[in-house]
């Protein structure tokens, strides 16, 4: 299938969750999983790299629980653990019994769990802008939080927070992003999984010792400026986990995905080959 714009994905039952995803290309499955700002989605934070990884990968980017176009149960309990349940649903699905995972941000934190939990089920895995060790409260991420739904509140967080090259930040995405956080339900559930004492999305920390035990293959990707997850988490996730690399991007912030695509797309497109497992 080809992804050509959000409404195209397709849909499936992943744990009793009617689950929002797409499916491009073809060869090894890479799973991608976004980040948790206020109108995200699988959409949202891979566009500019769904086309370019299915040209050699068949990946998969699905909308967690919570977010985008997948439903919103109301008696679900936000959390790292549900989210990564979901994710692992998700696969048991589609029949994949094993993939690389590429994380942003929060979904980089899923990755670890499910790293941790069943490293026999994860080839390689990539890190961006990923929370870890020596992760704080940054002001970044205390305005993602506090995001209240407005146009102009979108724009001002998206340039003070994601970016360095402003001129990323269209008067489209920000339009985009702003209506994506007030679809129905979704601006309840966003403040809900980090501020409600029914859920504990914010409960995220990872210890010294969890980090160590994971064996998967690595590579973490990290904006200098990034201004949500600093980039001194990546030195001390590159210092703990068994096996891996850290690419540090310049003036960039916590999208690099965005900000640096064209590099972004070759370096974990060259990380993922299979061929180059035989080396490791």
């Amino acid at each position: 299938m080809t992804t050509t714009t959000e409404g195209t994905g397709l849909r499936i039952d992943a744990g009793g969750i009617g689950t929002h995803y797409h499916d491009v290309g073809s060869g090894e499955p890479v799973l991608m999983l976004h980040g948790s700002g206020p109108g995200v989605s699988a959409w949202a934070n891979w566009r500019l790299n769904l086309g370019a990884l299915g040209e050699r990968y068949r990946v998969l980017a699905p909308d967690l629980v919570g977010f985008g176009y997948t439903e919103r149960p109301g008696d679900v309990h936000y959390s790292l653990e549900t989210w990564r349940d979901h994710v692992w649903a998700f696969l048991d699905a589609l029949g994949l019994e094993r993939v690389s995972i590429v994380g942003n941000s929060l979904g980089g934190r899923i990755a670890l769990a499910m790293a941790g939990q069943h490293p026999e089920r994860v080839g390689r895995m990539v890190l961006m802008g990923a929370p870890g060790v020596g992760m704080t409260i940054t002001e970044g991420l205390k305005a993602l939080r506090a995001y209240q739904p407005s146009e102009h509140n979108m724009r001002q967080l998206l340039l003070d927070c994601f970016a360095v090259d402003k001129s990323i930040i269209t008067e489209d995405l920000v339009r985009a992003r702003y209506e994506a956080s007030i679809a129905p339900g979704a601006f309840e559930a966003y403040r809900g999984m980090f501020f409600s004492s029914k859920h504990s999305g914010s409960q995220l920390g990872i210890t010294e010792e969890e980090v160590a035990a994971i064996p998967t293959r690595t590579l973490l990707l990290h904006g200098l400026r990034d201004k949500v997850v600093p980039v001194e988490v990546a030195w001390n996730m590159l210092r703990l986990l068994p096996d891996a690399d850290l690419a540090v991007f310049a003036e960039c912030g916590h999208w690099t995905q965005i900000e640096r695509a064209a590099d972004f797309n070759s370096l974990v497109a060259d990380f993922l080959a299979p061929a180059d497992a035989t080396h490791r």
